[in-house]
């Protein structure tokens, strides 16, 4: 659902570089704006959820920390545009949340907020109101893709979804593609015959269909266990794969879910992107570009998003 409100347009059309907004005000979408204050609390999360990865505090590294302060300003910009405007969405379509999803986003707000320290209430200065409405209007952008959704087909059949394991040669002349063959028809392994000729970065591969070239899936997903397929002309080049596994069973539940995430995107984006190409909109770049992190280890919040999230499951 990323929504990019980056480089000199948003939704086909030119950004307006303005100062005439509020000094509180963001940008502005349609009749709809982002606060200084949603802003910070954006930061303030993803610095931590971007900053800290893998067990590495990168702050603390000062590794390409400018670099790091823009990427993470590019995504909180990106995940606010896309909240304002798919809530301008579920206005148009006449979708709002019930009593009880707003009880359900009142009591996470209250819980996220009494977890923030004195230093990142003076950072953000968010209310427990101001958290409550973030919320909604998350849970709202969230209510309104699924109702764009419900319709998508979720049955994906094993064929379809299936990953395969594999070992692949890949050579570029056809001197090299007789070479192998003349190998491989000897009983040479395959693992040693592909350590001295595969041209390509890799030589063991977990594919499903749609990733290799189409000369290559058709003849691979016909191989059993242990099979080795013929000279396979692709790609400017010649192939040899030998099937390791057919079918990943647990790669191929989990494409399954991909699969149908992909449906819903598509579905979801043909609305979207035709919702947000007649909206006008104006970024205060001055404000947004004034806005800094507080990387000191005072401000050490990053459960805004999995507060909300568990909320409106």
């Amino acid at each position: 659902m990323a929504f990019l409100f980056g480089g000199c347009s948003i939704g086909g059309r030119e950004l307006i570089f303005t100062g005439k907004m509020s000094s509180q005000d963001v940008f502005r979408i349609g009749d709809a704006s982002c606060q200084l204050t949603e802003a910070r609390v954006y930061l303030a999360n993803y610095q931590n959820i971007y900053g800290k990865s893998y067990g590495i505090d990168l702050w603390e590294q000062g590794f390409q920390e400018q670099k790091l302060k823009e990427y993470i300003k590019e995504i909180a910009l990106s995940e606010m545009a896309r909240i304002v405007c798919m809530d301008l969405l579920a206005r148009e379509r006449g979708i709002s949340l019930t009593k009880e999803e707003k009880k359900k986003v009142k009591d996470a707000a209250s819980g996220y907020y009494r977890s923030l320290n004195e230093a990142e209430l003076n950072y953000t200065g968010a209310s427990e109101a101001d958290i409550a409405s973030m919320y909604e209007n998350y849970a709202l952008a969230n209510k309104v893709y699924r109702s764009l959704t419900k319709s998508v087909d979720d049955e994906v059949s094993d064929d379809e979804a299936r990953i395969m394991e594999a070992m692949q040669i890949y050579v570029r002349s056809k001197d090299e593609a007789d070479a192998v063959a003349a190998k491989l028809a000897a009983g040479e392994d395959f693992a040693a015959v592909a350590s001295n000729y595969n041209q390509k970065p890799v030589i063991e591969i977990v594919f499903g269909r749609g990733e290799m070239p189409k000369e290559v899936e058709e003849t691979a997903f016909e191989l059993d266990n242990e099979e080795i397929s013929d000279c396979i002309a692709a790609e400017n080049g010649y192939f040899f794969i030998k099937c390791i596994n057919k079918f990943n069973e647990e790669l191929t539940d989990d494409n399954k879910i991909n699969i149908v995430e992909a449906r819903e995107k598509a579905a979801f984006d043909d609305v979207y992107e035709e919702f947000v190409s007649g909206l006008a909109s104006s970024l205060n770049e001055q404000v947004w570009q004034d806005v800094a992190l507080i990387t000191d280890g005072s401000i050490t919040t990053d459960g805004f998003f999995d507060a909300i999230e568990e909320a409106i499951q």
